[in-house]
């Protein structure tokens, strides 16, 4: 008997006997499927100490997918749930957006055709009690807060809401529906016959929604487009290729996937997209990301239009969802998503060096990339040409736009940047607009009228400042409050606006200061028509 028989056999010898049995070693066996089996077994029976045997399976996997791409991932029961609600396109609640305010809930807005708004809940109220439980004023986490608003269809929830000016606490009978969760940020008409949609994320209702935002555009006569990916992280494939589709002619290549085990996948467009003549313009950067990559790279390699910002972030790694008994799932990488030209949308990784992955961006900042684009240089193997025009592009990760913007690193001074971190700015909105919804409403009846005409008061800006000089956050010296104070008045003016009327609102008003907005609104405006880094 060999020496690593001999060792199998004195572990079979100290387990008991049920475990022994099922495990049946093969003396002969070598496979690193019973290796690992073996050494599970040997653990949860013998280790000195009590095991979670769940919890060392987990870390197993964990550890295990650890030294692969940075992308391929194990995800609980919860973390799955979590992770799809976003994409989903709904999950199944009381339908409003809060904000906690002073250890309370406070409605934002009831979600439109919700089971709230139905039952009259309003904007400005404030939910102190779920059930029999208390939630105001008792630094309940928002994560506990939510489990609690939350549930099945069908369900019923007691809520009590106080409401400004009325005495008694109101008291409410919510039954849980299914709530939408939109993927388009804001679609608006940002200058006469150019329309602006911002898209969020890529979920299983995107494609219906951005259509109605078209269709709504077209109809106040959009003619011209700019599509905005930026802080985009991407989600299901056929969601980007649905949105590609809208702008690109009938068998015109969107993306195609391939891998070791994965034979090439290619996905054209079927033809009557909705917006295949106007002109459009992309904008993206450092955090767009995988589907965003897809869309932008094939309107970019079919030369269909501009792409105006930053370096996309380059994840091209496809995974596949392998559920799990318990709920759980393993998404492993497959393949590669490459754009229409060929370029491999995924920026170069090291196997099992996640951190160093991690860092890009930071890197990139470092490096001087985000401020200058001559800082980034691509070598001729990485070279590509556009299928139409056959100007230069570049593969080697990511995207890079037609028109670089750099990142204006001086917008945020250091004292806006702590205000913000420290919710200050966020916080002061909505007292406001709780304060003085009413008054707001009566004296700006359309957004138009607001955006025209509405500043902010000093006197918001001046409580900011005092409540952050009690945690000693305060301006260095006078000339950084005075470069911090334009663009603090003109996020509190946004904020105002996005709870007054919502996330259109809130983009047509912090677009109107935008970099990469302004250059795309230049090229729509100006009128070319060439293509080119400029």
């Amino acid at each position: 008997m060999t020496k690593k028989n001999v060792l199998y056999a004195a572990i079979l010898s100290l387990l008991p006997l049920t475990a022994s049995a099922q495990l049946r070693i093969n003396m002969g066996d070598d496979s690193p499927m019973r290796k690992l089996q073996i050494a599970e077994m040997a653990i949860s029976n013998l280790y000195v100490d009590s095991v979670d045997e769940q919890k060392l399976v987990e870390d197993g996997i964990r550890g295990m997918i650890e030294k692969l791409d940075p992308h391929s991932s194990y995800m609980t029961a919860k973390e799955v749930q979590a992770a799809n609600e976003p994409l989903q396109g709904n999950f199944e609640g009381i339908g409003v957006q809060f904000n906690m305010v002073e250890d309370t809930l406070l409605v934002i807005q009831p979600v439109t055709g919700g089971p709230s708004e139905k039952r009259g809940i309003l904007a400005g109220d404030r939910i102190v009690y779920v059930n029999d439980t208390t939630i105001a004023g008792v630094s309940m986490p928002k994560e506990e807060i939510m489990r609690r608003l939350r549930g099945p269809k069908g369900t019923k929830v007691r809520l009590g809401i106080v409401r400004r000016g009325i005495a008694d606490t109101l008291r409410f009978v919510i039954t849980r529906d299914k709530i939408p969760v939109k993927s388009i940020d804001a679609a608006y008409m940002i200058r006469p016959g150019i329309g602006y949609i911002r898209i969020g994320n890529f979920g299983a209702q995107t494609h219906d929604e951005f259509c109605q935002s078209l269709m709504r555009l077209s109809g106040e006569g959009m003619q011209s487009l700019i599509l905005d990916l930026q802080e985009n992280g991407g989600g299901y494939l056929h969601a980007a290729v649905d949105i590609a589709e809208e702008f690109l002619s009938k068998g015109d290549l969107i993306v195609y996937t391939q891998g070791r085990r994965a034979p090439r996948n290619e996905y054209f467009a079927t033809g009557d997209g909705l917006f295949e003549n106007g002109k459009i313009v992309v904008l993206v950067d450092s955090y767009s990301a995988s589907a965003a990559e897809i869309v932008t790279g094939a309107i970019q390699d079919h030369d269909r239009g501009y792409v105006v910002g930053r370096r996309t972030y380059g994840k091209g790694l496809v995974q596949r969802p392998i559920d799990l008994p318990d709920g759980s799932m393993v998404r492993l990488t497959i393949a590669h998503y490459y754009t229409p030209s060929g370029r491999c949308i995924q920026k170069p990784y090291e196997k099992g060096k996640a951190a160093d992955y991690a860092m890009d961006v930071i890197n990139r900042l470092k490096s001087g990339e985000l401020m200058h684009e001559d800082s980034i240089h691509f070598v001729d193997s990485l070279k590509y040409y556009t299928l139409k025009e056959h100007r230069v592009v570049y593969g080697g990760g990511g995207i890079m736009p037609d028109y670089y913007v750099p990142l204006d690193t001086m917008r945020y001074t250091r004292f806006h940047r702590e205000l913000s971190a420290h919710s200050f700015i966020i916080k002061a909105s909505l007292r406001y607009v709780d304060q003085h919804r009413k008054e707001l409403q009566k004296k700006y009846p359309t957004f138009a009228l607001f955006k025209q005409q509405f500043e902010v008061p000093q006197t918001v800006t001046d409580n900011i400042f005092k409540e952050a000089e009690k945690q000693q956050i305060k301006p260095k010296d006078d000339e950084e409050l005075q470069k911090t104070l334009p663009y603090l008045r003109l996020q509190l003016k946004a904020l105002i606006a996005r709870d007054l009327w919502g996330t259109s609102q809130y983009f047509a008003i912090m677009n109107e200061s935008n970099d990469v907005v302004a250059q795309a609104l230049k090229l729509l405006l100006g009128g070319s028509d060439e293509v080119g880094n400029q």
